[in-house]
């Protein structure tokens, strides 16, 4: 019988995936790893990380904590990351923080913290990839975005606006970063249950909840379902696609 060929094999890759220890980032590193690549995972939880490295299937993967609020040390701290464990094919951002607050308590604090991890880290990642030594010979950026930027929600405006300015920034990198063989995307989904959702929605009744669910026709999603859209467009099966923002919600903007 002919082998089975699997167009998103990432066996001989190493893969850097941020906000790993829960959520999406854990669910990214995992799937990555069952595909053959070899991961570094980071966080800020150094116990959370130390869980998710335990469930990585394989070998040569390696955690290594950093707080990514700190934009202008991720150039260097990525630079030794590769010279750590080898340059990087892919790094998929899953990192990021958001809070709900009305307009009308706006203030410059929130504005700042909200922006600097959620886009100012991203920008801060594409300069450190872009590095020689960092990167392979090709590589691939996945951003995560979030329905949030395209479809209205209240009380939500700084992170819609963050998580907007990382539609822009896939768009202006896909262009900047071809002379340098890296492919820049995002996905954009809307409310995956992780337990920061799950958290949150022990703040909801059971009407609300009703609610936010009937906006997504195919129902919440689960962090799987991001990292499979994540690994294709790290893997060589999306090796034709740049600058594209792909759209994993649910039906929610359908």
């Amino acid at each position: 019988m002919p082998a089975i060929i699997n167009p998103m094999d990432l066996s001989g890759r190493h893969i850097l995936v941020t906000g790993a220890s829960a959520g999406i980032g854990r669910a990214t590193a995992i799937l990555a790893a069952k595909l053959g690549a070899r991961v570094t995972i980071t966080g800020r939880d150094q116990d959370r990380l130390a869980a998710t490295l335990a469930d990585l299937p394989g070998d040569g993967h390696r955690a290594d904590a950093f707080d990514l609020s700190a934009i202008d040390a991720i150039p260097a701290w990525m630079k030794a990351a590769a010279q750590a464990n080898g340059p990087f094919h892919g790094l998929a951002h899953c990192a990021g923080i958001q809070t709900l607050r009305p307009i009308r308590i706006f203030q410059a604090d929130f504005f700042d913290e909200v922006m600097r991890t959620n886009l100012g880290a991203s920008l801060a990642l594409a300069k450190g990839l872009r590095q020689k030594g960092v990167k392979a010979d090709r590589a691939s950026l996945v951003y995560i975005s979030s329905t949030a930027a395209t479809a209205s929600s209240p009380a939500n405006v700084v992170y819609a606006a963050a998580k907007g300015g990382i539609i822009a920034a896939t768009k202006g990198l896909s262009a900047e970063l071809l002379p340098d063989a890296i492919r820049v995307n995002c996905v954009v989904p809307s409310i995956v249950m992780t337990e920061l959702i799950e958290r949150g929605f022990e703040k909801l009744n059971a009407d609300q909840i009703a609610h936010l669910e009937k906006l997504q026709p195919l129902g919440f999603g689960h962090p799987d379902d991001v990292a499979n859209a994540i690994c294709f467009l790290i893997s060589d099966a999306g090796r034709w696609i740049t600058g594209t923002s792909m759209v994993v919600d649910g039906g929610r903007t359908a």
